[in-house]
């Protein structure tokens, strides 16, 4: 099998001082790209703040003869955003590949949930996608190409107890992408979301035997290729974990039609059949949900 470069091209990698990122600074690295180590340096909190990681990984890098600059800019505001893709400009004078990968966590069950954990939670993950992949779409649009992998997670996707603002913000990325998929389409910019199980700082104490399993470098794969020039696909999410990878997607039962004669009543009657995921279909935009409503419409003489 010919192997997947990226000569000539820039990644910028965002919590890349450890776990994940690391692993995905490195085969970026290995395959040939120049890539931007951003890494705030905190705890798992969110809190502190130091450049070593993202430094460490740049040695990591430069050892293996590759190129690499290390920046320590928060995610998390939107000049923190833009100073990240500023110093991918200014280290390599380009940017081709995002992948949204720093994260935080800050876990309560809902009623204890405060907005002082809600918050930075939001700002890194689903903020901070947004706010580093904006200046970096002015780019992609110019150069008409540009791949953008965020990270999600099965805590938004199917829910996961305590992590009522991992979760939202997690699911949030999910339509994130699809929008971004949508309105980069014409340019060549391809945006997918990855939602990775892995052994990381976040999550070593809450995987318990299947720890060892789920090492990150399993992960990298994935996100490589869907970073990679020659792969097409756009707004999708898949899982990783453990060298397995698939799709996730999002499914519509095929439902009842009542017309004017829904009513309450009605629908306590239909549930069954509402729920019944016989003949689901997967749409691809609101435009694929509206051509089954009107067939069903159609069909009921409407």
């Amino acid at each position: 099998m010919a192997e997947l470069g990226f000569d000539g091209k820039v990644a910028i990698i965002t919590g890349a001082g450890g776990g994940l990122g690391r692993e995905h600074a490195l085969e970026f690295a290995r395959r040939g790209a120049r890539v931007l180590v951003n890494d705030l340096g905190g705890s798992v909190d969110g809190t502190g703040g130091s450049k070593t990681a993202a430094e460490s990984v740049v040695a990591e890098i430069e050892a293996l003869g590759g190129e690499a600059a290390a920046n320590g800019d928060s995610v998390a505001t939107e000049a923190g955003g833009q100073a990240i893709v500023k110093a991918a400009i200014d280290a390599f004078g380009q940017v081709d590949i995002v992948v949204n990968n720093a994260g935080i966590l800050r876990d309560k069950t809902f009623l204890g949930m405060t907005d002082d954990l809600l918050t930075p939670v939001i700002d890194v993950h689903l903020k901070g996608a947004f706010f580093v992949a904006r200046p970096a779409w002015e780019y992609f649009r110019e150069q008409g190409s540009g791949r953008v992998i965020n990270t999600s997670s099965a805590s938004g996707l199917l829910g996961n107890f305590g992590q009522t603002n991992y979760g939202a913000a997690k699911m949030g990325l999910v339509g994130l992408t699809r929008v971004m998929a949508a309105e980069g389409a014409k340019y060549n910019i391809k945006v997918n979301a990855v939602a990775p199980a892995a052994r990381t700082r976040m999550t070593e104490d809450l995987l318990g035997p299947l720890a060892d399993s789920l090492d990150p470098k399993l992960v990298t794969p994935l996100v490589v290729w869907l970073a990679h020039e020659s792969c097409d696909t756009s707004g999708n999410i898949y899982s990783a974990a453990g060298g397995t990878v698939a799709r996730f997607f999002i499914g519509l039962t095929q439902g009842t039609h009542r017309g004017s004669e829904i009513s309450v009543e009605s629908v306590r009657d239909d549930w069954e059949q509402i729920n019944d995921e016989t003949g689901y279909i997967v749409p691809g935009s609101p435009a694929d949900e509206f051509k089954k409503l009107l067939a069903q419409w159609k069909a009921a003489g409407e």
